[in-house]
Formats: structure tokens, sequence, C-alpha cells
């Protein structure tokens, strides 16, 4: 079985959000990437499967600049065999899934994560599902493999579903799909190097939506600090202003 992987090239989740330009662009300066913390779940549990003998060849794939190149190393690093640049920027959700649809035709598995921790858009992999007429199911925490049939679990209200689903197939996986990403190895690190990453040119594809601006959340309010004996104030300010209780 041949598995494609969809790999976000986002900002560390420690970044300190800054924006520019009137707030209409974000500042990329001293900027850390990373590869998106469902991706690299994603990516893990690929090769999990693939270690227990499942999967014959993973890819990985983005769509964005040569910027984005040292994350699908990092991606190569881990474990996966070859990567897939899609050499235009990634401005748009739909736009995104129409790249990746012109070269993910002949994966019998697709996996995406279900949702980036940049924009939290959590609509290119059902995209692309439609895009290819694949199967699809979305916040999948569990997946095996038997032979061409893909085994399913996902997390619902009071308990879990179980999925039977043949392939071809988009598996939009969340936390709990393996227990912790992948960490490369030295061993990996230096394999990758010499992986191949292949830069493919775009397809026509129109931005559907742009940003107007940006807009950060409020500054949280002071702390205070209440004695732990004074549990009557704490009571109140409980139920007059945080309104918990």
């Amino acid at each position: 079985m041949k598995v494609l992987v969809l790999i976000s090239n986002v900002p560390d989740t420690t970044t300190k959000i800054r924006f520019t330009g009137d707030n209409t662009a974000f500042d990329e300066s001293g900027v850390q990437w990373i590869i998106n913390p469902w991706d690299e779940l994603a990516l893990t549990r690929a090769v999990e499967l693939k270690e227990a003998g499942s999967v014959q060849s993973i890819t990985v794939a983005n769509v964005g600049t040569k910027a984005t190149e040292a994350t699908l190393r990092k991606a190569l690093a881990v474990g996966a065999d070859d990567a897939i640049r899609v050499d235009t920027e990634a401005n748009d959700a739909f736009a995104v899934a129409t790249q990746l649809a012109a070269i993910a035709k002949d994966y019998d598995l697709i996996l995406a994560g279900i949702e980036a921790s940049d924009y939290n858009g959590a609509a290119v992999g059902g995209m692309l599902a439609e895009l290819l007429d694949f199967n699809s199911v979305s916040a999948v925490s569990g997946l095996q493999i038997e032979g061409d049939t893909l085994q399913v679990n996902r997390d619902i209200d009071g308990g879990s579903q179980l999925l039977s689903m043949s392939t071809p197939a988009v598996a939009i996986v969340q936390k709990g799909i393996t227990k912790e990403p992948r960490i490369p190895a030295m061993r990996g690190i230096m394999m990758a190097r010499k992986k191949p990453l292949n830069v493919v040119a775009p397809v026509g594809a129109d931005d559907r939506t742009s940003f107007v601006n940006f807009e950060l959340p409020p500054a949280k309010a002071a702390c205070k600090m209440i004695d732990e004996e004074n549990a009557k104030e704490i009571i109140t300010l409980l139920h007059e202003e945080a309104k918990v209780i």
C-alpha cells in the first residue's frame, strides 16, 4: 500500500505572533517552523504501519515555497521515503486541495491532520477527498490496515466507533492516532539528506478566500491573588466576575 501524508509548515506553537502592514500580514521574522502537530501524528502512524509490514512506501507532500523544504526534510528524517513540494504559496484551502489532488491520484491511502495549528481551517483533507472522489473519514483516532481494507476508529460522544473502509481513501486524523510523535534519530537525519525531494509545478487554481486583516485576542486581565482562607471572596469572584458558577 502506498501512503501519502500531507505536511503543513506551521510556526512553532511557542512563537510570539506579530503582524505587519497594518495587521494585514503575518510577520515571519525570527519564526521557527515545524511540522503541523496533527500531521506529525499522521506521519508517525504511517511509519508504524510500514514497520509492521502493512505499508510499502510513504511519501510526504506540501504546497509551499522553498522555505518549507526544511520541514519536509524533518518528515523524511522521521521515516518517509520521499517528498513532494508543489511550488506555490499556500494561501487558500481550496487552492491547496486542488494542487494536492493533482499529485495524489496514485496513492492508496492519504493521511491528513484534522487541522493546521496556524489557521485551524480543518478544510483541506475533506476538500481533497471530494476532488479525488475517494472514500474519506474524519476525526480518526485509530487506524489498522488489513489487506486493502482500513479499520478505522473514531471517538464519538459516549463511546467510540469502528468503521471498515476500502481504498483508495483519505483518513483525517486527530490525537489518539498514535501515542507520541516520532522523533528523528541522528541516522534518520543523515539519511534524509539523500532521500528525494521532488519539486513540481503548480496547476491552475484560484484562491477562493483572502485575508482582510488579523487581530490579536484581547490581553488577559491581571491575576488576582486571594487569601487561601477567604473562600467567600473566591466564590463571589467566580460567580460575579468569571461567571463560571
